[in-house]
């Protein structure tokens, strides 16, 4: 009976640790379940939280963004508004220079054949005045055309790189372009219209040169192309291409002691042929340290130099030039491309001075100019300006005689 009641005993004890020890788990397991708990209402509320902060963000941030799009819009109107006025500007500065430039000296014939007043008592002084009219006549060219201001701008297209050069033949209406400042092809085109359909300098007839060319100072006159030969030795030349029979006509020596460029801004050119309503001119520098831009008149047939002279004008800051009826008018800008002037004009009959001559601005483009060369027959300059091809239309007035 005994060992019965040690049994019992021992299990009763047993049984009491165990519930003890549950009794502990239980407690720890709640505790624990009571801090995720917290935990887990923590996390709720931090959350909740941080998205109200992240909805009021959003909210101020598409606040700024909508205030930022209006003020963007203002600003855009107002420089809209600026740029509209300063081009309204740009054009009344352009009318008052044409109308306020000064006019050139005249003598008692011009004021009389201005005025056509001829009085009874001036019969002798009228007799005079016609005989020193037919010698002052007799001294001077028949083309005297002068110009006034330019008339209109045309962009036509962009082709090619950002020098080169484009003309058109006076004679045939044939275009020819030279693309970049050396080479020894050519573009030709059979017109302006066939010129700007194309879609590239490449999509036209090419004519390949027996000699390679230099700079963009070519020029075509009596259907004859006029270029530089690009510099083998110290020698450079002159020459004369017959683009109907696609031969070298003739070469000549350049008129000058060095390879010195004729513009300062457009470095590539040493020399600058030109044609008008007189023949051919060459537009060059001497040497490197001589300052001025130097003329030649030159025979269209034998490249025989017929004329010289110093134009003063500077060759500082010139990016291109151009001659109407003998008269040099020479295009600067800066090295920070700005807006291209005629601030030099030389005239070979001394018919007109720098003083004398209009003010002239071309409308601002985008660059320099890297040639421009003069079509006599549609009084029309062709441009080329950093890839551009331009044309501008010239409104021209005669020259006073002095």
């Amino acid at each position: 009976m005994k060992p019965v009641i040690v049994l019992l005993v021992s299990m009763a004890w047993a049984l009491t640790r165990a519930q003890y020890y549950y009794q502990g788990l239980m407690d720890y397991l709640e505790n624990r379940m009571l801090a995720i708990e917290d935990r887990m209402e923590l996390w709720h509320e931090q959350s909740h939280r941080y998205h109200t902060e992240l909805r009021d963000f959003k909210k101020l941030a598409a606040e700024i963004m909508d205030r930022l799009g209006k003020e963007h819009v203002s600003l855009l109107q107002d420089l809209e508004g600026a740029a509209a006025r300063v081009e309204r500007m740009e054009r009344e500065m352009d009318y008052v220079e044409t109308w306020t430039s000064p006019r050139a000296c005249v003598n008692m014939v011009d004021k009389v054949v201005e005025q056509g007043a001829w009085s009874v008592d001036e019969r002798k002084e009228e007799e005079e005045e016609e005989e020193e009219w037919e010698e002052v006549h007799s001294r001077v060219s028949d083309c005297v055309d002068l110009i006034s201001s330019i008339r209109s701008v045309k962009i036509l297209k962009r082709v090619g790189g950002p020098k080169g050069m484009w003309i058109r033949d006076p004679k045939t209406s044939k275009v020819y372009a030279f693309n970049g400042t050396s080479g020894d092809t050519i573009y030709q085109f059979n017109s302006v219209l066939d010129f700007s359909r194309s879609p590239g300098v490449n999509h036209s007839r090419l004519i390949r040169l027996p000699s390679l060319w230099s700079g963009t100072g070519g020029a075509v006159y009596n259907g004859n192309l006029y270029y530089i030969k690009q510099r083998t030795d110290a020698e450079v030349q002159v020459a004369k291409y017959s683009l109907l029979s696609g031969l070298l006509m003739d070469t000549a020596m350049f008129p000058a002691d060095s390879y010195a460029p004729v513009y300062s801004l457009n470095p590539e050119t040493i020399a600058d042929l030109a044609a008008d309503d007189e023949g051919l001119w060459l537009l060059y520098a001497i040497s490197e340290s001589e300052p001025n831009i130097h003329l030649a008149k030159m025979d269209p047939e034998t490249l025989d130099i017929e004329q010289m002279w110093d134009t003063r004008c500077p060759r500082e800051n010139a990016e291109a030039a151009f001659i109407i009826c003998g008269t040099v008018y020479v295009v600067y800008n800066t090295r920070l491309a700005s807006r291209s002037r005629v601030q030099c004009v030389f005239d070979v009959n001394d018919m007109v001075v720098s003083e004398e001559a209009p003010l002239l601005y071309f409308p601002r483009r985008y660059g320099a100019h890297a040639s421009l060369k003069y079509n006599p027959e549609e009084k029309q300059l062709y441009a080329w300006d950093d890839g551009y091809q331009i044309l501008y239309r010239l409104t021209m007035k005669r020259k006073l005689l002095v």
